[in-house]
């Protein structure tokens, strides 16, 4: 078991690394958005404030290293350089699914990194289908007193495990299991997919049985019935999967579609995200936290200096594009009018 982890994680990150792993001729949606330039913003660009706060706790900038791994010797390496960055600017942390934790001690240094990121959001892992599987109240607790995470975050990911190999593929009935979890559990919890999206009914449905937050992880990024296609070695999933490229709803659609739904309910915007302007399109348009994943992963497993490069890049761009429409808090640019969407303009 120690042993097939260790395989499975590492394969996840080298796949991952490259460009295989998308989704074909499928998008955020973003792209359809674009900002209205302000000639005269009015505001002093040193002046401009990133800071917000999520599940309780101040961010320096609104922004979240996505549950990308662990349990593999070199998710050691990422996770800890990861860590390290996140503190360092301030930006909340994910874990890799913590399943791997609770089955074995091996590689426990890539999930234990609280004494790394001391002060920051820290944010537990577990697939939802293990409800189905012998997991419960219990092993969430456990996870999160082990990791001293701030938050429970389960994940949906039911096309991954069709196309996985040994896939958990038992999906009934999870939703008053979801319910038990949020009722007992001593932290709030999320739900996040893997990057086909959530929409609103589904989120309303999360909601209503005590989930705080919803990350949608659209599509538009990486596609992990693609990853696992790309591992398989069974040759019908395989063929399978490959009618399913283009499959999911884009991250824009998911934002729009929750927040009509969930007026409050704090929304993560993850799947494709890659620049800052994107960050202030996501959070223009009802994003409260933006996730990065793919966008983190190849300097993670460089340097804590590469990953820090990479933040301080996606932040300045998101405080330009700020100052670019004259908007100095996050706040205001969640209320900016000033960007056209498909090309109509708010400002009309």
């Amino acid at each position: 078991m120690e042993a097939d982890i260790n395989v499975r994680k590492t394969e996840h990150i080298r796949l991952c690394l490259t460009d295989a792993v998308e989704g074909v001729n499928k998008t955020t949606g973003l792209e359809g958005i674009s900002f209205i330039h302000n000639a005269l913003p009015e505001i002093n660009f040193h002046d401009i404030d990133l800071s917000t706060s999520f599940i309780g706790k101040t961010l320096k900038a609104p922004f979240l290293v996505s549950s990308m791994t662990g349990g593999s010797e070199l998710a050691s390496k990422i996770n800890i350089n990861l860590a390290l960055a996140s503190e360092e600017k301030g930006w909340a942390i994910g874990l890799g699914s913590t399943r791997a934790l609770l089955e074995s001690d091996a590689h426990e240094t890539s999930f234990l990194i609280r004494k790394y990121a001391t002060t920051v959001p820290l944010i537990a892992n577990l697939g939802a289908v293990q409800f189905n599987y012998g997991y419960g109240v219990d092993h969430c607790e456990r996870i999160v007193e082990r990791t001293e995470a701030d938050s429970l975050v389960l994940h949906l990911n039911s096309l991954q495990e069709v196309v996985q190999d040994g896939g958990d593929l038992n999906f009934e009935h999870l939703l008053p299991k979801i319910e038990e979890v949020c009722k007992n559990i001593s932290v709030p919890v999320g739900v996040k997919e893997v990057g086909f999206g959530i929409d609103g009914t589904v989120a309303k449905k999360l909601y209503d049985v005590g989930i705080s937050y919803i990350d949608v992880a659209g599509a538009g990024g990486t596609s992990w019935s693609q990853v696992e296609k790309l591992r398989t070695e069974d040759d019908l999933r395989k063929r399978a999967a490959e009618a399913f490229n283009d499959w999911g709803i884009p991250t824009k659609d998911c934002i729009v579609s929750v927040r009509s739904h969930l007026p409050e309910t704090p929304i993560v915007s993850s799947g494709g995200m890659k620049t800052g302007v994107d960050a202030a399109k996501a959070i223009a348009i009802g994003a409260d936290v933006i996730g990065y994943a793919r966008a983190l992963l190849k300097a993670a497993t460089q340097s804590v200096e590469q990953v820090l490069e990479v933040m301080d890049q996606i932040e300045f761009e998101l405080k330009m594009t700020m100052f670019g429409i004259g908007v100095s808090t996050i706040e205001e640019l969640k209320n900016t009018k000033r960007m056209k969407i498909n090309g109509k303009s708010l400002l009309d």
